[in-house]
C-alpha cells in the first residue's frame, strides 16, 4: 500500500519542478558570459559573427608566392 503515496510524493515533486520559476539575476548572467575584464559594450553587434583575424603582415610576405601560383599555365592534373 505504500506505492500510492509514494507515486503521489513523486508527482508533487515532478510538478513543483516543471512549474518552479526562480528569480533570474540577468546582471551577473550577463558577467559570467562575458568574462572576466571585458564588458559587454565592447563586443560586436552579433556575438555569433567571427572575428577575421590580421592577416596584413603575412601580405607582403606570401605576395610573390601567390602570384607565381597563379601563372602555372594549368601543369597541375586533377583527376
Amino acid at each position: 500500500m505504500g506505492r500510492g503515496r509514494q507515486k503521489a510524493k513523486a508527482t508533487k515533486q515532478a510538478r513543483d519542478m516543471k512549474y518552479f520559476s526562480p528569480a533570474t539575476d540577468y546582471t551577473a548572467l550577463q558577467r559570467e558570459l562575458t568574462g572576466p575584464g571585458e564588458r559587454a559594450s565592447k563586443r560586436s553587434a552579433d556575438p555569433m559573427e567571427p572575428v577575421e583575424p590580421d592577416y596584413s603582415d603575412y601580405a607582403d610576405k606570401y605576395a610573390d608566392v601567390a602570384d607565381d601560383d597563379e601563372g602555372d599555365g594549368g601543369s597541375r592534373r586533377t583527376g
